[in-house]
Parts: structure tokens; C-alpha cells; sequence
């Protein structure tokens, strides 16, 4: 097992790795829209968190030797139901292989994010 680290994402908040690459896949922490240059949630909106939270994830999959396209999986978790086409609208521009994928409302997020993903990939 492998921990993935890069800097071009959020440095976890806990006890948790970016990810972990494993027998040819690679296991994301949910990312959140965390500017990893500054540390901090700077986008108000659905779609800007969203456009964060894709890059985020973009960078500690190729810091992992894999990529969005190699995607078998996604969880995302939000915090309002009714952002769903909003945020649709943003990930479908990064996920264009179409990964399977689960997509809930919770009750709240870390930071008060609007948005989490976390994905499961092949290297």
C-alpha cells in the first residue's frame, strides 16, 4: 500500500491520507473546494466548489500515476439536493468516461462546503 501526497491539492484536515494506491487502484479521501494555495474554501457557489473539488481530485489522481478518465467510481456527497444539476453540469466536464457513481444530500460538510467527492480508480 501507498500513500499519495501532492501539493497541488488540500493537505488533509485529519488523520487521513490524499489517498492510497493499492493492487492497481487508487482509493481518494473525499476532496472538498479547499484552495490548496491558500488553505481555505474561497468559492461561494455550487459550481465554483465544484470546479475546485475536480481539480483537487484531478491532482492527487495524477500524483497517483492515474487520472479522472481512469475513474471506475465516484461518492459524492452534497449538501443540498437541489444543487444536483448545477453540479451535474460542472463534474460532467471532468468525468466524461462516465464512472459509475453514488450522489447524496447530507446534513453538513466539512468547513460548510456545499460539496464532497471522493473517487476509486485504476492506475
Amino acid at each position: 500500500m501507498e500513500h499519495i501526497y501532492t501539493q497541488n491539492a488540500p493537505d488533509a484536515i485529519g488523520p487521513y491520507s490524499q489517498a492510497v494506491k493499492v493492487n492497481g487502484m487508487v482509493f481518494t479521501s473525499g476532496q472538498i473546494a479547499i484552495n490548496p494555495a491558500t488553505g481555505a474554501v474561497e468559492a461561494e457557489t455550487i459550481e465554483a466548489q465544484t470546479e475546485q473539488v475536480c481539480q483537487n481530485l484531478k491532482h492527487v489522481l495524477e500524483a497517483a500515476g492515474s487520472s479522472l478518465e481512469k475513474a471506475v467510481k465516484t461518492v459524492c456527497f452534497l449538501a443540498d439536493m437541489n444543487d444536483f444539476a448545477a453540479f451535474n453540469a460542472v463534474y460532467g466536464n471532468y468525468f466524461t468516461s462516465k464512472p459509475a457513481r453514488s450522489c447524496v444530500a447530507v446534513k453538513t460538510l466539512p468547513k460548510n462546503v456545499l460539496v464532497e467527492v471522493e473517487v476509486i480508480a485504476e492506475v
